[in-house]
């Protein structure tokens, strides 16, 4: 398979990002789940803008793709996939259901490691919930995740476009599940059996700790079920659930240089 060049690969994932922040927007216009809280503008500048430092600091710290980092692995026939012999279609598979699974645990980790909780922190502190909340993560933990998933490319010696589709899709999907979108209800319970779905996931940014201590998943919904972590129904209709930690209010969770201070600021809530 050819190998994706560094520009190709930035345009084609600057494009999709482009192109699925766009539809997500308008579906969560045209069919909402919950009414917008505060200035939703607001809102997402910050968030946004928290994105663009996230992708900044990220090629100032570690200034190579996990698609290069792949093909270094490669060349050097490093990892478990290279000492196989299996075809590119079984290594592809393989290695997106193990990237998910890794990113259910990592999520897992973030929660129950208060040094990491309160990097992640950031993310769960958003008073509202829409496409922009999926992008919006401490800076230094999109730094720890990316080391994560560089040390599994190193195990299992991924094949770059592995990478590449296992990011896309981790792009997207998380997009996806924190839309504020109203899916019909008969085709949001099918479709859960499969994927993370806006409603499954939003449960798990419920200010109720034993709420956003369950459903995980980013992409795949099965880990939650298999690791006993998936709640089906919220304790309240999801319309009226509160979004947020508990001793977060607007002031601490919006504006930008307050969310990079956050994790090094004392707070009394509840994890």
């Amino acid at each position: 398979m050819k190998v994706v060049e560094a520009a190709d690969e930035g345009l084609i994932r600057l494009s999709l990002f482009i192109g699925l922040f766009v539809l997500f927007a308008l579906l969560e216009r045209w069919f909402p789940r919950r009414e917008r809280r505060g200035d939703w503008r607001v809102r997402w500048l910050n968030n946004m803008s928290l994105s663009f430092v996230n992708s900044l600091l990220l090629r100032v710290l570690i200034p190579f793709s996990g698609t290069t980092f792949a093909l270094l692995v490669q060349q050097n026939g490093w990892g478990l996939f290279n000492l196989a012999d299996v075809s590119a279609g079984v290594e592809l598979v393989t290695f997106l259901l193990i990237f998910d699974l890794t990113i259910y645990f990592q999520h897992r980790l973030f929660h129950h490691v208060n040094a990491l909780w309160v990097l992640h922190r950031v993310h769960h502190t958003d008073l509202g919930y829409d496409l922009t909340t999926g992008n919006r993560f401490h800076p230094l933990s999109i730094v720890i995740s990316m080391l994560i998933k560089l040390l599994l490319v190193l195990v299992l010696g991924a094949p770059v476009f592995a990478i590449l589709l296992a990011e896309i899709l981790l792009n997207a999907t998380s997009m996806f599940n924190h839309s504020n979108l109203k899916l019909p209800a008969r085709f949001e319970k099918i479709l859960r059996f499969v994927f993370v779905t806006p409603d499954m996931h939003r449960i798990h940014h419920s200010a109720l700790e034993s709420e956003h201590s369950c459903n995980f998943g980013f992409n795949f919904s099965c880990w939650d079920r298999l690791f006993g972590t998936y709640l089906d129904t919220a304790s309240i209709p999801q319309e009226l659930m509160q979004i947020g930690i508990n001793g977060f209010d607007e002031e601490s969770s919006v504006r930008l240089d307050r969310l990079l201070m956050q994790p090094f600021t004392k707070t009394t809530c509840s994890k």
